[in-house]
């Protein structure tokens, strides 16, 4: 071994080896998921997914306004992304993105945070499902995340609604939202999800608690 090699290998950075050895646990950990079988490799790999940044020229592609970035804050590219994964095929980016843009009582709603974020998975699986069922496009979406504020001013909203828990889906079909609400529990009457149901004159109210409810 040639002095050069010496030197090379002892004067190595501290936080050089760290962070080597960091990358060698983390594929190690990645090895293990896929040891340990399909639903926590594809967990493992959600995980990841699920909070890559983007970067703006996202809000471009998906058609979704340069201007709702500075209501919305740096986040927007990244959640937009999120949602774009989910690969939905009866309803848009923009159009589940809308809703955290609205003012009620001069109160802006936002985003969730980003620890909420994959909590609405589950519910968007359930309307793009039921959309398909209907064959019908996803006409409007009234409300998805509230922040508390925001709720707080949304007229007959619980104080522990679901929507401030990233869970919850206000749509509009372009049909009676009677159908709507009759194809959901219809659905979940066959197992498809475990969740709330709520009719209203405009619009149907879809989450997946995890316990059925209707009103």
């Amino acid at each position: 071994m040639s002095n050069s090699d010496v030197t090379s290998h002892t004067t190595e950075p501290l936080g050089a080896q760290f962070g080597r050895r960091s990358a060698l646990r983390l594929l190690a950990l990645a090895g293990a998921g896929l040891f340990a079988g399909t639903t926590r490799s594809e967990a493992f790999m959600g995980f990841f997914s699920s909070y890559t940044n983007a970067s703006p020229s996202t809000l471009q592609a998906l058609r979704i306004p340069a201007d709702w970035q500075a209501t919305l804050g740096p986040m927007l590219p990244s959640y937009a992304e999120f949602l774009r994964k989910a690969h939905l095929k009866f309803v848009s980016v923009r159009q589940l993105i809308e809703p955290h843009t609205h003012i009620r009582g001069m109160v802006h709603n936002s985003l969730p945070p980003r620890s909420m974020w994959p909590n609405v998975r589950s519910t968007l699986k359930v309307i793009d499902s039921l959309a398909d069922r209907l064959d019908l496009q996803v006409k409007d979406v009234v409300s998805v995340y509230r922040s508390p504020a925001y709720n707080a001013k949304c007229p007959g909203a619980k104080s522990n609604s679901f929507h401030m828990r990233n869970n919850a889906i206000d749509i509009v079909f372009p049909c009676a939202p009677g159908k709507v609400a009759a194809m959901a529990r219809a659905m979940r009457s066959s197992g498809m999800f475990a969740g709330g149901v709520g009719r209203y004159a405009g619009f149907t109210h879809i989450d997946t608690r995890g316990n059925n409810a209707d009103w």
